[in-house]
């Protein structure tokens, strides 16, 4: 019975896991890239999910367990309407640029019933399990472990094997086929609940054996709300740090996730792994070297996101730990989760759509870490004093007083790191008792270390597609602006009037991109940019009718401010700047025809998806003029996609051309770049490949690439962004050779 119970509820949770980044997936090509999308899409599943904890407590408490099972199952029919999942054929997206409505209108339409039905099997299946009779329903949250261990397996395998293998329609049959599978699992749970029923059994021995209350007052609902809401904030936010002030990679979206929930499997296993004592232990040191990691700015990637993420985990499993320690009595189980619900709710909405509100930067995730820490169970009772709060005036005082006397770490040698952290770890350890103490202790090393990381900050500004900056860099003549989202940089230019018309960092005149601009030459009539960043591309061939297109309105108020950049007011006063996802609209485009369309846009340092595709790509060449050119621009510190862009030019017959530029050695001002363009067989490339020189022609600096044979084409249906990763590419090649 107990091995039935947890494989249905490990199977429920990985196919809720699984809709999830599945139905994203479909409705990215119909409304474009826009991080929006993706709110409105996470606060409507986790609506949906504390919807369905909603409906699984009502019914326990109204209808009882036999009564709730067969309604439910009467639901779990329904849902077989509604499958395969597929878009809701009926709804067409408003062209006024304001999707909001539609969207979660498709969402229920095409996927809203089979994910409220999932989002109830956790607390409903428990809550049966604790009235059979078995040995082990006295305590039914160990059923919560295989319910969380569903969810990793889910994440695990969809990056891994379920997107590389099945495209979306057979990820869809596949789905439906094991959401037949769960609905037999889950009669046959109902049938064990009617032979073996019991009414409140399970209480008794839950106060005897385990000390659970059956009473639930406010102070608890409190609790359980804020012990919840804490690590659904840390969550998104240690994941948004980690992805865009450090490094974009796409796995790294996904670790913090899979540690979120293995908490829950330690803290609601028969015997944790870590016990709550070792890991309330374990957290303080863990949470102070990563705020002094803060305050001191160290900012390598091999050391910054691991420990991001064991702090995370152990700031988590604490606060998961007290859950755990506060759980009631299987009579009011569904309850107990429907206000984990709540606060997981909440703490989400919090981080992805009021915070970014609120703050100018990511402010929210130093909150979350100092809310962690004041969440910590206090074993000191006795009566605060002087001698002890001494640690406390001690760490104020030290960092105050360094920072008044304008110390800053990074001009320190990195051995002094270590005293001072010495320092700081016994000193806190002191108040590791107090939750109030360490709090602020943490806070004030938050604080200490929270001014500008860039001391020539010129301006920054944030939106719900990231934070944006503006850096004053050198001085003189060599001073010019750089404009950052996250880490990566967008664009430069020089503040001198002498020399802000020369296009600098990826689009210097000596580049690919340069080089192609040139060959072009008089072909040049109207050029397209999808991706404005600065409008450095508007001072390349004076003259031509330029049309850019950017999703973030606030990228376009600030590359037009000429209080800090003058590309477009020096180059083209005169350029259409159209917002909005670039692919979607250039599909709405009427009459278009470019001869060189350029594809540059950027998320921090990360491509969207869906601009790489066999449609999308039709979509440009419907756009392109006979002997037109696609650019891309691939730099990336990730992913490789020469192989993506070269076997979707061959699946369309097109010629693929590649070239990587390295940083110059003399121009401090040009980065390193990867480009690739594409063009029709027929197209005159010579001046291109070959141009002109005094001594004759030079030697290409470009690679004509070869399809892969054994690699799928990108389509909306199907990508393999884990196959495009660099290490796993350069891992292949090595296994290859062996």
């Amino acid at each position: 019975m107990l091995t039935l119970f947890a494989m249905t509820m490990g199977l429920g949770a990985l196919l809720l896991f699984w809709v999830q980044p599945m139905f994203a997936k479909m409705v990215l090509p119909v409304l474009g890239g826009s991080p929006a999308v993706w709110n409105i899409a996470m606060v409507f599943f986790q609506a949906a999910l504390f919807a369905g904890y909603l409906y699984a407590h009502l019914g326990h408490r109204w209808l009882r367990p036999r009564r709730q099972a067969i309604v439910h199952l009467a639901l779990l029919a329904l849902s077989f309407s509604v499958l395969p999942i597929a878009l809701a054929g009926d709804l067409n997206p408003p062209g006024d640029g304001r999707p909001e409505l539609w969207l979660l209108s498709l969402l229920v339409l095409s996927v809203g019933l089979p994910f409220f039905v999932l989002s109830a099997t956790a607390p409903m299946l428990q809550s049966w399990f604790a009235h059979t009779g078995h040995p082990d329903a006295a305590n039914p949250y160990v059923l919560y472990a295989a319910s969380n261990f569903g969810s990793i397996l889910a994440l695990v395998a969809y990056p891994i094997l379920l997107e590389p293998i099945l495209g979306l329609d057979q990820q869809s049959l596949a789905w439906t086929l094991s959401f037949a599978v769960l609905a037999i699992g889950i009669g046959a749970c109902a049938w064990l609940l009617f032979l073996h029923y019991q009414v409140d059994g399970a209480d008794r021995q839950a106060v005897l054996r385990f000390g659970l209350s059956d009473r639930v007052d406010w102070h608890d609902r409190l609790q359980w709300l804020l012990l919840a809401f804490v690590p659904a904030s840390l969550l998104l936010g240690v994941t948004q740090h980690i992805t865009t002030d450090i490094a974009s990679a796409p796995l790294l979206w996904v670790l913090p996730l899979i540690l979120y929930l293995a908490t829950f499997i330690v803290v609601f296993g028969r015997r944790p792994v870590i016990p709550h004592h070792v890991a309330v232990f374990l957290q303080v040191f863990v949470v102070v070297i990563l705020a002094v990691f803060f305050y001191w700015r160290i900012r390598d990637v091999r050391l910054f996101v691991p420990l991001h993420l064991v702090a995370f985990f152990f700031l988590a499993l604490v606060c998961h730990g007290e859950l755990s320690r506060g759980r009631p009595a299987p009579s009011r189980l569904t309850e107990f989760y429907l206000w984990m619900s709540l606060g997981g709710v909440l703490g989400g909405a919090f981080t992805a759509l009021l915070a970014p509100v609120l703050f100018d930067k990511v402010h929210e995730y130093p909150l979350a870490l100092v809310a962690a820490c004041l969440l910590r169970p206090r074993s000191d009772r006795a009566p605060m004093t002087w001698p002890k709060a001494l640690p406390l005036a001690v760490i104020l005082g030290l960092l105050v007083s360094t920072r008044l006397a304008g110390f800053k770490p990074e001009e320190f040698a990195s051995y002094w790191l270590v005293p001072y952290l010495l320092a700081l770890m016994v000193l806190v350890f002191a108040c590791r008792k107090r939750p109030v103490l360490i709090g602020l202790a943490i806070a004030a090393i938050l604080l200490a270390g929270s001014h500008d990381d860039e001391a020539d900050e010129v301006a920054v500004a944030r939106s719900f597609f990231g934070v944006n900056r503006i850096i004053a860099q050198g001085s003189g003549e060599d001073k010019v602006l750089v404009f950052k989202h996250g880490t990566t940089d967008h664009g430069a230019q020089y503040v001198s009037p002498d020399y802000r018309r020369i296009p600098l960092t990826y689009y210097h005149p000596k580049g690919p991109l340069g080089q192609v601009m040139r060959g072009m030459g008089f072909r040049l009539r109207h050029i397209g940019v999808v991706g404005l960043g600065v409008g450095s591309v508007a001072c390349h061939q004076w003259g031509q009718k330029r049309t850019f297109y950017e999703i973030d309105p606030l990228v376009v108020a600030l590359a037009r401010d000429q209080r800090y950049f003058h590309y477009l007011s020096d180059c083209a006063p005169e350029a259409r700047i159209v917002i909005g996802d670039g692919r979607l609209s250039l599909a709405r485009e009427q009459g278009e025809d470019f001869d060189l369309l350029i594809l540059d846009a950027f998320s921090s340092d990360a491509i969207p998806v869906h601009l790489l595709t066999r449609e999308a790509l039709a979509i440009y060449l419907g756009k392109l003029a006979p002997d037109g050119l696609l650019l891309f621009h691939v730099s990336n510190r990730h992913l490789d996609l020469r192989s993506v862009l070269a076997n979707l030019a061959y699946d369309a017959g097109l010629d693929a051309y590649y070239q990587y530029q390295p940083r110059s050695k003399t121009e401090r001002h040009h980065h390193s770049s990867r480009w690739v363009f594409l063009a029709r067989p027929s197209t005159e490339l010579s001046a291109i490949l070959h141009p002109k020189t005094v001594s004759g022609r030079a030697k290409s600096a470009w690679q004509k690439l070869r399809p892969e044979p054994d690699a799928r084409v990108w389509t909306d249906d199907y990508a393999n962004v884990f196959g495009s990763m660099q290490w796993w590419r350069h891992l292949k090649k090595k296994l290859a050779v062996r």
